[in-house]
């Protein structure tokens, strides 16, 4: 797969981002504060020590290495035709499901791809943002 100058990690992405081939993923990648928000919670979404420190410490490197695109009013109205199309379909747009589909109108937004392991989260939206697979498996 081509790389792309720009694109938007999925959460997907960023958590095996270390392990992926970087002709995989864009130039220059970005990420939404809604990644950041659901990297921050996982820390306190388990009781396995070991693994809430790795956790944290997957936090605090993305935080290091990205300046998250935050949710403001243009995401906010993307978000607006990224839950019409969902609802078109006949999905539910509510739940943890919010959280794919904020990510999707910040790539809208910001009129980029979106770099994802997780192609079926967002099929429903293919029509208004570009959406890239990448390996689930990493390949490194």
């Amino acid at each position: 797969m081509p790389s792309r100058e720009r694109g938007l990690l999925d959460t997907s992405v960023v958590l095996m981002l270390e392990q992926l081939e970087p002709d995989t993923l864009p130039r220059e990648a970005a990420i939404s504060a809604v990644t950041l928000a659901e990297l921050a919670a996982g820390p306190h979404a388990t009781e396995d020590l070991a693994e809430r420190a790795r956790r944290q410490d997957r936090l605090q490197r993305v935080e290091t290495v990205f300046e998250p695109i935050p949710v403001g009013t243009a995401v906010a109205r993307a978000y607006g035709r990224i839950y019409a199309a969902v609802r078109a379909a006949g999905r539910q747009a509510r739940g943890r499901r919010a959280f794919d589909l904020l990510i999707a109108a910040t790539a809208l937004a910001e009129g980029v791809p979106l770099y994802t392991a997780n192609q079926d989260d967002f099929t429903d939206v293919a029509g208004l943002v570009e959406i890239v697979p990448v390996p689930a498996r990493p390949v490194r």
